[in-house]
């Protein structure tokens, strides 16, 4: 079966996205400016898609001024600005498709954005010749893998008391005021989503071959973290409930 390549939108980010999760985003680079202006060209009822991909090697906001630790350095423009001479090599290689359900125009010129994640793509090629960075991207599909369903009942469990040891006292969790998700496959970018992990972990959950390995990564992971946390009691509470808004 040939592999189908579509051109979308680059949008550089410091973190993972996974498809079912919002993003939340602040816009106020030029270059990201440009890429919401042509995005709203597309009519109300169509997909407004862009690809979200996690920074390897760069700047999430390119420098606009002079500072430490030259403070003789050059505002970088343009739209690979912040990522070398070869984009390509600062991202990693699989990435997430953001579908923008809003976008809102700011006095100032800027945009407040609300995206979801639907699908993951790898990156085989970036494009700076226009105003903003685009890139061929082709799908990956998410295969469920043996033990799947067992598995998210384990994290599940897993996540609770690990969320129960951030939040302390207040033991938010995942079992109250939600409802649980039942799919594995949600289950698995859930947690990875909602989990206080690096991103270079994170992206590796994102680059998991199906959800069972997913899943049982991430038992493994909740697991060695609980263990941590529960000698370290002086551990500030941690709303996992609530996102943080990307500046870029």
């Amino acid at each position: 079966m040939p592999v189908v390549t579509t051109r979308l939108p680059l949008f550089p980010l410091n973190s993972v996205l996974f498809p079912g999760l919002v993003l939340p985003l602040n816009v106020f680079e030029e270059r990201y400016r440009a890429m919401m202006r042509e995005l709203l060209k597309t009519p109300e009822e169509e997909q407004r898609q862009f690809a979200v991909v996690a920074i390897r090697d760069g700047q999430e906001v390119a420098p606009s001024a002079p500072g430490l630790p030259d403070q003789t350095a050059l505002p970088e423009h343009g739209p690979a600005a912040g990522f070398g001479d070869d984009p390509l090599k600062a991202f990693h290689s699989m990435g997430c498709v953001a579908d923008a359900a809003t976008i809102r125009e700011r006095d100032d010129g800027g945009f407040e954005v609300l995206a979801t994640g639907t699908t993951r793509v790898r990156i085989t090629s970036v494009d700076a010749s226009g105003p903003f960075l685009t890139a061929e991207v082709e799908e990956v599909p998410e295969e469920s893998g043996e033990g799947a369903g067992t598995l998210a009942e384990g994290v599940l469990r897993a996540f609770r008391s690990y969320q129960k040891r951030l939040a302390g006292a207040r033991e938010r969790s995942l079992s109250t005021g939600a409802e649980l998700p039942d799919d594995p496959s949600v289950v698995s970018y859930l947690v990875a989503a909602a989990a206080v992990l690096d991103t270079g972990t994170k992206q590796r959950l994102l680059e998991a071959q199906d959800t069972a390995s997913r899943l049982r990564d991430e038992l493994t992971l909740l697991r060695s973290e609980t263990a941590i946390i529960r000698h370290l009691p002086s551990l500030p509470a941690t709303d996992l409930t609530r996102g943080t808004t990307s500046l870029n």
